[in-house]
């Protein structure tokens, strides 16, 4: 008697979408009868969850068992070291440049490294310049078997209409900190409070939970808060040091990653040409450099977030505050400022974020911002 292959179980990793329902059953349908589409694009607003699901969907695509989270692919995809799973964001200030566009295209010819598939997931698409974006549309029109392109933007408006239009569109509704904070805490059973500081600081649920798993992550965090605490008695020096030990504790999460890249390097030098592992090699340092502006901007996350809790606390906003773990820092931080301080302190944070992410040197960034924070809440 014949009998039928028995279909893989749901993605684990893609169930774990609850503040994304519509989003989550469309790809998990598509993934499991294997019908995903050669090219996404993702629309929504900062936070509601757009990278997080890329990631989760290509686990989906490259695991054999469509994103069971637990075997080595899935985990290399989790860690960002899968030589098959590329990301990619602007380099350029004003957006993507003609160069990366062509490394890709000569990527994307490539044969997969490990899996049977490649996966590319193009950050802020609406970046995608015309000279770029016309190099890849052939491609993203018509790439080669098993190959799936994942882009991002805020919004179809903002992004060329010849892109749009190769893509499938998957809009994402906006996550409310509370639905958020709920999905944290069904995850991880922490506490509502470090759930809501946890989504603060990382920006969306998946996120979340791996900076609650995360004690380097949580003690840079804990840096900048101390550093904050300490700006109206610091000096220039102390200012600097600061900034210096805050940089060698972001990077300190990206020493494990570091050496799974470099186990990838080794592993491949057998049968790679050298200028397939040049080119591997240059997509991991950029993929670390990537990975070392995500954590400086979860650091600013969490100098944000605190400093939003000093202006509550000078407005008597009755909300109360996020960072209900560090209250005396608030506290402390409240009765050395006013309102226009605090004010002034947050738009530092703010430029602080478009300097890093126009390529800036980020501890030179932080410099800048401490000594205007400081000025800030000293009223000067």
């Amino acid at each position: 008697m014949e009998t039928t292959a028995k279909r893989p179980a749901p993605s684990s990793l893609l169930a774990k979408l609850d503040t994304q329902p519509r989003v989550r059953d469309f790809l998990m349908r598509a993934v499991e009868g294997d019908r995903t589409s050669h090219a996404y694009l993702f629309l929504g607003a900062p936070g509601s969850g757009k990278l997080d699901a890329a990631w989760a969907l290509a686990q989906a695509i490259i695991c054999e068992s469509h994103g069971c989270a637990s075997c080595e692919a899935c985990v290399r995809v989790a860690r960002r070291t899968h030589p098959d799973v590329h990301y990619l964001s602007p380099e350029s200030v004003t957006g993507y440049l003609i160069g990366q566009t062509r490394d890709l295209i000569e990527d994307v010819s490539l044969a997969p490294i490990r899996a049977r598939s490649k996966v590319y997931i193009v950050d802020r698409a609406e970046q995608l310049r015309a000279d770029s974006a016309n190099a890849l549309l052939k491609t993203l029109e018509e790439p080669p078997q098993g190959v799936t392109f994942i882009l991002l933007g805020t919004s179809a408006e903002t992004i060329l209409p010849t892109i749009v239009s190769r893509c499938q569109c998957v809009p994402f509704r906006m996550v409310s900190p509370q639905d958020a904070a709920t999905a944290v805490a069904h995850a991880t059973g922490a506490a509502p409070e470090r759930c809501r500081m946890a989504v603060a600081v990382a920006g969306s649920p998946a996120r979340a939970v791996e900076f609650l798993k995360s004690a380097e992550r949580q003690a840079a965090r804990r840096t900048m808060l101390r550093t904050l605490d300490a700006l109206p008695e610091a000096d220039d020096l102390d200012i600097l040091n600061a900034a210096k030990q805050l940089i060698v504790e972001v990077k300190a999460p990206l020493a494990e990653v570091k050496s799974t890249q470099e186990a990838v390097l080794s592993q491949n030098a057998d049968y790679l040409s050298r200028g397939a592992l040049k080119q591997l090699e240059d997509r991991q340092k950029r993929e670390l450099n990537a990975r070392e502006r995500s954590g400086i901007m979860e650091v600013l996350a969490s100098a944000r977030s605190l400093l939003r809790d000093v202006l509550g606390v000078l407005e008597g906003v009755s909300d109360g505050i996020v960072n209900e773990d560090v209250a005396a820092i608030v506290e402390r931080l409240a009765a050395r400022t006013d309102t226009a301080g605090a004010v002034r302190a947050i738009d530092a944070v703010t430029r602080t974020e478009r300097t890093v992410a126009r390529n800036i040197t980020p501890q030179l960034a932080l410099e800048v911002m401490f000594l205007d924070i400081r000025k800030a809440l000293l009223c000067r």
